[in-house]
């Protein structure tokens, strides 16, 4: 059996050897490039492909040339599919996978190192030290056991941003239409509206979806306190960003971190040093002492980077097998 996988990083070079070791009889070969119209090619002569990637495939050719090569499978090495085009993968006859839970903490623990970073003024107080600053002024504390937390999306990864903001001491509070018995003794499940108005720190954890498009946006950020922090470490566009640069100018919220932004794409994982970068909004939020921004790296951890690529092989070589992965999302 022959897989080829796209887009492959070195730091998954490990994990793939120890899974072709521990499945005789499989050949796997990778490269660095997304799956396109231009790279669909590739594929033929593979039994199942597994890719990791920002860029959308909307070309219905793609899909058409996996059929013709024999390929049954998209893999996705990733939680969010909405790259993915599922009425012509399902069309033709494409099952498509992803990675729900790869490690769900290591995602939460960015949103806590942001939350610390921002409730303590760690960015005021370094930009003031860059010129010889070093007074208090404006940087008394919130405690987080004074504080309640809102999350939006209980999921995998809210569940387990809750669980340790709970540990913590804060009141935790959450807006999901699906109600998880075991984090009955963690939080208390409300309506959107509550989240926003009442919770101090408000963390999103929901999928990309045609409802989840810009869910945030002016009229939202209106209805959080002056003194709230926003999180965003879901999916960019969940967040309008223009709005988002503009409540905080406002003051209309106090502070913001994001790990994920609309036209990340050829910003993320690249070096652009001395180059522009063609967003004017990401620019202004670079520049506020009270924002931070990450490049989409709360996933990216030793522990998560391992389960991505036994959990996609893993379903490629069920769906090969004549199996159905517990995975499947079309």
């Amino acid at each position: 059996m022959k897989i080829l996988m796209y887009t492959v990083r070195p730091d998954e070079k490990g994990p793939i050897n120890q899974w072709v070791k521990d499945h005789p009889g499989y050949q796997i070969d990778t490269n660095n490039q997304p799956l396109n119209s231009s790279t669909v090619d590739l594929a033929k002569g593979y039994d199942g492909i597994a890719i990791l990637q920002h860029a959308s495939i909307t070309e219905p050719v793609v899909y058409q040339k996996l059929k013709e090569f024999g390929i049954k499978q998209i893999s996705l090495r990733s939680t969010g599919f909405e790259i993915i085009d599922l009425k012509e993968a399902t069309k033709n006859g494409l099952v498509v996978t992803n990675v729900p839970g790869y490690s769900p903490r290591s995602v939460s623990e960015l949103v806590l190192a942001d939350v610390m970073y921002l409730l303590r003024h760690l960015g005021e107080v370094r930009a003031r030290e860059e010129h010889g600053d070093f007074t208090w002024v404006n940087t008394e504390a919130k405690e987080i056991h004074t504080l309640t937390v809102g999350i939006i999306g209980a999921g995998k990864i809210g569940s387990a941003v809750a669980r340790i903001f709970r540990a913590l001491g804060a009141n935790v509070i959450a807006a999901d239409p699906i109600h998880r018995p075991d984090l009955n003794d963690t939080v208390t499940y409300v309506d959107h509206e509550t989240v926003y108005k009442t919770a101090d720190i408000i963390t999103m954890h929901t999928p990309l979806t045609d409802e989840t498009h810009h869910m945030i946006d002016a009229a939202v950020f209106k209805e959080m306190k002056p003194t709230a922090i926003f999180i965003n470490a879901s999916r960019g566009p969940v967040v309008k960003t223009g709005d988002l640069v503009a409540a905080l100018e406002n003051k209309e919220i106090a502070a913001a971190a994001i790990d994920t932004f609309e036209g990340e794409t050829p910003i993320v994982n690249h070096d652009l040093t001395g180059k522009p970068l063609n967003n004017d909004n990401l620019e202004k939020l670079l520049a506020m002492p009270n924002v931070n921004v990450s490049p989409h790296i709360g996933f990216y951890t030793e522990v998560a980077v391992q389960n991505m690529v036994e959990i996609t092989l893993n379903d490629v070589d069920a769906i090969l097998q004549g199996k159905q992965s517990l995975h499947q999302v079309n």
